[in-house]
């Protein structure tokens, strides 16, 4: 059966890297590519969806999921290294073109792979991830302290609460309308990986290395302006991570987007809106294939 779910571990940089994947082989890739503080987890229902007609890889980042997890003084976890760690796993799988799934911090990693190499993009999946400065809202000041200041722990300590179950859940379930159809699996699955001992200096290493994209921000707009890749943007108005200040501008440098604004959904859409987004997804990708 081509659309079953195999798990798979793929050695990387001295580092496991764990992935789904399902599908044929020699269909059209798509990446999936998912935020903090989750994991491949996210897309367990979307993945056999798409896996009739497509070839689908959803990793676990490093520090994430069943991924390695080495302590954060022993391997520097930034997006930079993120975005090269999957180059080299699409190569091991022979993919040379894929769509690619962007969503929180799976987009400053895809944008990454995108403007280094756009003849291997077919297109963009865009769900609550952030690539404009209008899209760092008041959410992410405390944030913005931090990197301006990487030294203090005062500011470190401050955002230590985003590690805690409370936050998990607070970001699967803020600004959705119908919250029972919210899993409590989400959250508590990603909490037990919050909790794994040095996990949580992990995630502070990492939001204050967040803190290297908004200075790319400008050459990943100058890559849609000038490549126009073809580009699906899924959004769930609820969120207060990044908020749909955040999708908007996406349209003044892609104007040939397809736009789909979920007013009743959160940060995570798939949650409430699975088949909706699936069902766009696939009519995206059969349109550009």
């Amino acid at each position: 059966m081509t659309n079953e779910i195999k798990h798979q571990n793929a050695q990387i940089e001295d580092i496991n890297i764990f992935y789904r994947e399902s599908g044929p082989v020699d269909a059209p890739a798509i990446l999936l590519l998912h935020g903090f503080p989750t994991s491949s987890h996210m897309f367990r229902h979307l993945i056999p969806l798409l896996s009739e007609k497509y070839h689908v890889i959803a990793p676990d980042l490093p520090g994430f999921g069943f991924s390695g997890a080495p302590a954060h003084d022993q391997y520097e976890y930034s997006f930079d290294g993120f975005s090269l760690i999957l180059e080299k796993l699409l190569d091991g799988l022979n993919i040379d073109d894929f769509y690619i799934y962007l969503m929180d911090y799976g987009a400053p990693t895809g944008f990454r792979i995108a403007a280094r190499h756009p003849e291997r993009i077919k297109g963009l999946i865009i769900q609550n991830g952030n690539a404009y400065d209008e899209g760092l809202a008041d959410f992410w000041n405390p944030i913005k302290e931090y990197w301006n200041d990487p030294a203090n722990e005062e500011k470190r300590e401050a955002l230590r609460w985003l590690t805690s179950f409370d936050a998990t859940k607070w970001q699967y379930t803020h600004g959705v309308e119908r919250v029972e159809l919210v899993s409590p699996d989400t959250y508590t699955f990603d909490q037990s990986f919050l909790d794994r001992p040095g996990n949580q200096e992990i995630q502070l290493d990492l939001f204050l290395n967040y803190g290297t994209n908004p200075e790319l921000y400008p050459k990943w707009q100058e890559y849609f302006r000038k490549d126009q890749p073809p580009t699906l943007i899924v959004w769930g108005k609820g969120d207060e991570i990044f908020p749909a200040s955040g999708a908007y501008p996406y349209l003044r440098d892609l104007p040939n987007a397809e736009f789909h604004l979920f007013e009743d959904a959160g940060h995570f859409a798939l949650e409430t809106h699975l088949h909706q987004i699936a069902g766009l997804m696939i009519a995206f990708m059969d349109k550009n294939n």
